[in-house]
């Protein structure tokens, strides 16, 4: 399974500044305010959120790596 690349979050301005600024949640891509009081930012809910931990859990994320120098390596 191939994972969606995150992209880097642009930020809007809403209509209305108390609202906060909206992104797109990194799962459904739907908007969402992003604000302190949003336990799940940058996501839309707690659904999206257990979708993005999943697939850091199953690996389908890397994070990449320069490849470790030899002095580095295990005994």
């Amino acid at each position: 399974m191939n994972a969606p690349m995150h992209s880097p979050m642009n930020a809007s301005t809403n209509a209305n500044p108390a609202s906060g600024p909206t992104v797109p949640c990194p799962t459904c891509r739907r908007p969402t305010v992003y604000r302190r009081d949003n336990p799940f930012r940058p996501f839309c809910g707690e659904r999206c959120k257990q979708i993005d931990m999943g697939a850091w859990a199953a690996e389908d994320y890397r994070v990449e790596a320069p490849p470790p120098k030899a002095e580095d390596a295990p005994d």
